[in-house]
């Protein structure tokens, strides 16, 4: 008899609530736990929560640059 068992698949920590997530693709709201967390980071983008701060003297449009 074969005794070994499959690896479990890795977990890291959910990007919301830091809950274990398990990241295979079993899991369709990976890295998120849940479908609650993955809503929460979908609003948080929607409203324009994240963002990268602009340095000081960098243009806040591309109204300067030349199309392709």
């Amino acid at each position: 008899m074969n005794s070994r068992k499959k690896p479990l698949p890795p977990t890291v920590p959910c990007p919301i609530c830091g809950k274990p997530a398990i990241f295979s693709p079993e899991n369709r709201f990976r890295p998120f736990c849940s479908e609650r967390c993955k809503l929460i980071d979908l609003g948080q983008w929607a409203t324009e929560a994240y963002s990268i701060p602009l340095e000081e003297g960098e243009p806040e449009n591309n109204e300067g640059e030349k199309p392709n």
